[in-house]
Formats: structure tokens, sequence, C-alpha cells
């Protein structure tokens, strides 16, 4: 009876547990206590209040239906931005 060839199967290395986590599940880093909220979802991080508050105005002024506020983290305080003149 003939024999087989013998099949070599080629087994992937580990991967570390920190690289199988989904990237959309990583914690986000928190740059600054200004965080820029629209539809109560946060969007960007920033630390003073004027940076947020000039991208907040941008995006109110592109799409005037949506909610856009900020919360300042350290004092607990979520402040809603309206275009002028509203």
């Amino acid at each position: 009876m003939a024999s087989r060839p013998e099949i070599k199967v080629n087994k992937p290395a580990p991967v570390e547990e920190a690289a199988q986590e989904a990237p959309n599940q990583r914690a986000k880093k928190e740059a600054g206590n200004y965080r820029l909220q629209v539809d109560r979802q946060t969007k960007a991080f920033y630390m003073t209040e004027e940076a947020a508050q000039a991208a907040g105005l941008l995006i109110k002024k592109g799409h005037p239906i949506v909610q856009v506020s900020i919360y300042n983290s350290a004092e607990g305080i979520n402040k809603i931005i309206e275009l002028p003149g509203a």
C-alpha cells in the first residue's frame, strides 16, 4: 500500500489580548475638560471653552436642527449652543 504524503500546517503565532480588541471598543483618550456633544453624543474634547464654542457654532450653522452643547466635566455643567439672533 502506498503511503500518504505528509501535510504540514503552519499555525499562526498567538496574538496578544490587546491586539484582539475591536478598534471601536477602545476607550477614547480624553484631552480636555470640555466635551463637544451633538445630539447628546460626544464628538470631541477641547482644552478651552472658547475652542469648543467655536467648533460647536460651526456645526450649528451647518446643521441648525441638531442640538449642540458643551459639557464641562470639571464642573458638571452642560451649555447648549444656539445660533446668534435666533
